[in-house]
Parts: C-alpha cells; structure tokens; sequence
C-alpha cells in the first residue's frame, strides 16, 4: 500500500476535472487526477461548447485546439427547443461550438501532460478521510489498494460521485419522471428533412406526441447522427439497463418510417428528467464540482458547460489557497458563486420541461413563448442564460458597470497597437488594464500573480484601470481622478 502526498487529489477524469487539473498544474500546484476508467471511452456524450465556454477556453489558449477537433458552428442555442440568438452580447464567439465530449477530453488531457501531469487511470476512489490540515484519499487498482495524502480533494466524478457520497452532502432534488435515449447512429438512409451539416438547432428536435419528442443531430460524418428519443411520461423499470440496438432500430422505424434505414448503432444510453443539487460544494478540505454537484435533464446543452466553467471559478481560488496567498474566505466563494448559477441552471431547465405541449393549454403556452422569443430582450435574456454569458458575480463597492462581469474580449489599444486581452490571460494570473503606469506600480507590490497591460483607452468613461480575475471576470476598477 503505497503513501504517497500531492497538493490536490482530482477524482474524474471528464470534462471538469480535466479542466480543474489543467487550471491547477498551470500555476504550479502538484496535482492528481484519479480515474475509474482503464482509458477513454471515445464516446460522443455531450456535442457542444457553449459560447461563454469557448471565452474562457480562449482565455487560456486552449480553443484553437478545440476548434480543430470541431465538426460544426451553430449559430444559436435553444430554449425548449425554441431556437435564441447570440446577439447583444458583445462576444467574439456568437455560435455553439460543435466538439463531441471525447474531442474535448482528448484535447484537455494532452495538454495536461504537457504540464508535465498524467491522469492515473484504472484507479478508482473508494474512500478517503480528512482532518483539519490534509485528505487521505484510498483508491484501488489492479495491483490492490492506495493511499495518497493530500491538501485538498475534489469530487468531479459524476452523477453518482463517490466523494460526494462520502462527505454525506445532501443531494436534493426530484425523481425522473421521464426518460430519454441518446443514440449515436449511422444511417444506409438518412431521415427526410434531416440537416447535412450542422448550422442551426432549428428543426433538429420536436414533439411527437403530449408527452414523446424526438431529434436529429448531424455529427459531421456522412450519414452519422446523434439520434434522440423518449417520452417525459414513462418511465423504465431500470435506468441503469442497457440500451438495445432493437430498441433504437425499432425507434427509428416508429419515428421516421421504414424508408430510414439504420447501418451502424455505434453507442447508445438512457437519460431521465431527475434534477438534484448538491446541498454545499465544499465541506472541510473536499470539494464538489460538475455532475458531482448539479444533475438536470440535459435541455439547451448546458450540463458539461456548466462542469467547465465550476472548474475555472475553483480553479484560481484553489490554487491560491494551496500556495498560502488565500485563505478560506475566497475557497468559500466558490460555493458562494458557483451554487446559485447550478441553481439557476436547475430552474431553467425545469421551465423548459413546462413548455412540453402535454394539453391544448400547455400548447398554447409553448406557441405563445415562441412569440416572445422574437423579442430582442427576451431573446437576449434566454441567451445569456443557456449560453452562461450572462453570468455575473455579486461585488461589494463601488457600482461600476464592468464589476462582476466577464470580459468580452474586444481590441483594447496600446502604444504599439491593438491587442486582444484575452491573449494575457494565458498564464493563469490576475490581469491589471490602465490607462496609467501609476496603478502599475502599485498593483505589482501587492502581488507576484499579476500581468498588467498599459492602453490608451478603457471602455468605461472615467475609468482608469480594470482588474480581472484569472476567470476572465472584473473584480476592481479605479476612476479617473477629478481634475
């Protein structure tokens, strides 16, 4: 039984936790990442990068990367299937980024170990215990069971997260009274109707029936989709069963007719309506973040969104914790900032589910909801909320408009020309933007985490300099001094 220490121990290898470790072995701090799994799926799971997602990718020079590994731009989100636009929110990324979730895994574990940190695969948590100063995390592979000695723990293992299990954090929420299929598959005959290439999510889903619905994703391959179906009234026996290739054949055929013809069924998995959040993200040294914290039907692709961005928010107040620059008032902001944006998220994906034309009244409200979607401020409003680029922290202060909110990432000017702030946030710091060397100075005796930027102009009247966090959110401003 082997004992070795870390600063922080990552269980799952996903979305979140990849992202959490990459934000971590950027700065320094000595990270783990323990997975279940001998190695990737491959599986296509979740399909899209949300455009407040792609920022904060950029933020770290990590969308390139992803953009290659792409197959679609989107050029919106939905809202119960309702399409919304992008529009009026300033972003240089006005679309959903089409990448399948293995596409993303890949992409976030290679340039983890070129960090210089490996994910220990076939390596699954089964316990740990922590006191006051550490966590002693007990995992088991094929040569038998481990003890690893850390700071700090971080649950990012799931719906059915053994660390949350383990903290005893209550998991409320309700039971699925629906379910739902997912199904990765390559047709001889592609559906009537169906999109070639993905542009838009008009069209790719509906209703079949009060309670059925049923869709179509193309995935970039000739004749390969992402084939949905399920009904929000029924429910199997067994959730956890396997999905049949007779099941889905027999699906296609209810769904499309016998003209659609299936080749290949290359992956498929059950999904209900059961929506659960996590009572804390934090109890003593362990944490929560992505499926460990907040379960939801997956309505407008929010759910591995919302895992990413948990990691970026945990990500820098973690780090700063495990170097001694912080202390447990900024790791507690994490689940201050980060549980009501899971609730939320919660909550906008129960009224979608209300949208579901169950009754002549239910359909009535649906074709009424349509309509006010074409109003710009409602569009704007349902966009920001899918697409998380409506975030906006709660500050204490002054009440400059650019406190809380997320940098847009528009050329800012300097003496040598125009630049793109996002390219300064590559090294994980704090980033310092003035029109003044002042605030240079005095920002650089406070703090060895910082890049600062001289430009010409903000664009805020008034405003002399802006400080953002390394999640791409302002945290400070200074006015312009009356003369």
């Amino acid at each position: 039984m082997n004992n070795l220490g870390t600063d922080v121990i990552v269980a799952g290898a996903g979305p979140t936790g990849l992202m959490l470790a990459n934000e971590l072995a950027l700065v320094g701090v000595d990270v783990v990442v323990l997975e279940r799994d001998p190695r990737r799926t491959g599986l296509s799971k979740a399909l899209n990068l949300q455009p407040r997602t792609a920022e904060m990718l950029e933020l770290r020079g990590l969308l390139d990367g992803a953009e290659d590994r792409s197959y679609a731009t989107v050029g919106d989100g939905h809202f119960a299937m309702i399409p919304v636009g992008y529009d009026g929110w300033g972003t240089r990324f006005p679309y959903q980024l089409g990448i399948p979730q293995a596409e993303i895994e890949e992409h976030l574990e290679e340039r983890l170990a070129a960090q210089g940190t490996k994910v220990l695969r076939d390596s699954e948590v089964i316990g740990f215990v922590q006191d006051k100063d550490s966590v002693t995390v007990r995992y088991r592979t094929d040569g038998g069971e481990n003890l690893l000695h850390a700071k700090f723990l971080v649950g990012c293992d799931g719906s059915r997260s053994v660390v949350r299990k383990g903290l005893g954090v209550d998991f409320p929420g309700v039971d699925g009274e629906g379910f739902g299929v997912v199904a990765d598959v390559l047709f001889d005959k592609v559906p009537d109707g169906a999109q070639k290439q993905w542009r838009t999510m008009r069209n790719i889903g509906e209703p079949t029936g009060e309670t059925t619905f049923k869709g179509l994703i193309p995935l970039g391959e000739p004749g390969l989709y992402r084939f949905t179906y399920g009904d929000r009234a029924s429910r199997p026996a067994d959730m956890r069963s396997a999905v049949s290739h007779d099941e889905v054949r027999q699906a296609v055929l209810d769904s499309y007719g016998a003209s659609s013809t299936v080749a290949e069924i290359r992956w498929a998995s059950r999904f209900s309506d059961a929506a659960r959040q996590a009572a804390h993200y934090r109890a003593g040294r362990v944490l929560l973040a992505g499926d460990a914290a907040h379960i939801h039907f997956p309505a407008g692709g929010q759910g591995l969104n919302l895992g990413v961005q948990d990691a970026m928010n945990l990500g820098w107040k973690l780090a700063a914790t495990v170097r001694g620059g912080a202390g447990d008032e900024l790791l507690d902001t994490y689940e201050a900032e980060r549980h009501p944006v899971g609730a939320q998220v919660l909550h906008n994906v129960a009224a979608q589910l209300g949208l579901t034309p169950r009754s002549h009244e239910t359909r009535a409200l649906r074709a009424f909801f349509a309509d006010l979607v074409e109003l710009p401020e409602v569009n704007r409003y349902l966009a920001g909320m899918v697409s998380g680029l409506g975030i906006r922290y709660t500050t204490y202060g002054t009440s400059h408009p650019a406190l809380g909110s997320r940098l847009t990432d528009q050329d800012v000017t300097t003496a040598t020309g125009p630049l793109r702030p996002s390219s300064l946030f590559h090294k994980g710091d704090f980033v310092l933007l003035t029109t003044t060397q002042d605030h240079i100075e005095a920002a650089r005796a406070h703090s060895t985490r910082l890049t600062t930027q001289l430009v010409t102009q903000l664009p805020w009247p008034s405003t002399e300099a802006v400080l953002y966090r390394p999640d791409g959110y302002a945290c400070w401003t200074a006015p312009t001094p009356a003369r």
